[in-house]
């Protein structure tokens, strides 16, 4: 129970790791700049991008070395070599998530957003997503960790519940209902899949980012 408890913590941890971008967001940074998100200048929401991607690292750093000291879980364990049928799933589950991204967005989101931002923004807006998803599977890791602790069941994805809980539901409030209804099922989705890889980080971050950006 106790071991369970902690990794659910070092879960919320990640989690409150992801809400330091709301102060900054919608806190700090309207008050140096005068302006509200939605009026930053280009440079505005590349510092934005920068800023949060060191408070995330850092966040995300702090996270895996405390589970690690302190709760012996070395998350880049690496799983059992994936079978063919879970392969052929989370290739089910990648077509199924670009067709919904598709319908959501008029058009292929990579596409849009390279159109809206230019290249400058895109790249920066892309390093971005790079840690936001690192900090989403540490929920979802650490979550799925804490739930077999308690329930001795490998099959649930219990991970993936979680981060449509918390990573998901927040998107009603920074985001739009629309959104937050795609990302509470990317919660799900994602939860599914580190399970499908076996539960190795290093192959489910990958799938993960890639469900993400497409």
């Amino acid at each position: 129970m106790k071991k369970g408890f902690f990794y659910l913590a070092m879960a919320l941890l990640a989690f409150a790791g992801i809400g330091l971008e709301v102060i900054l967001a919608f806190g700090l940074e309207p008050v140096l700049y005068g302006a509200e998100l939605k009026d930053w200048t280009v440079s505005q929401n590349i510092i934005h991008w920068i800023l949060t991607c060191i408070l995330w690292g850092a966040s995300a750093f702090g996270v895996i070395t405390l589970a690690k000291k302190k709760g012996d879980f070395d998350i880049f364990q690496k799983g059992e070599k994936v079978e063919l049928w879970k392969l052929l799933v989370i290739i089910l589950i990648i077509i199924g998530s670009l067709v919904i991204s598709y319908i959501d967005w008029k058009g292929f989101k990579v596409v849009k957003e390279f159109r809206a931002n230019g290249p400058l923004k895109f790249v920066f807006q892309y390093i971005y997503y790079i840690f936001e998803v690192l900090l989403v599977t540490l929920i979802l890791v650490f979550s799925q960790k804490a739930f077999e602790e308690w329930f001795k069941n490998p099959y649930i994805p219990y991970g993936g519940i979680i981060v449509a809980l918390t990573w998901g539901i927040g998107h009603f409030f920074t985001k739009d209902f629309m959104t937050g209804i795609i990302t509470m099922l990317s919660g799900l989705a994602f939860g599914s899949v580190y399970l499908l890889v076996n539960r190795d980080i290093k192959k489910a971050y990958i799938i993960l980012w890639l469900i993400f950006v497409l």
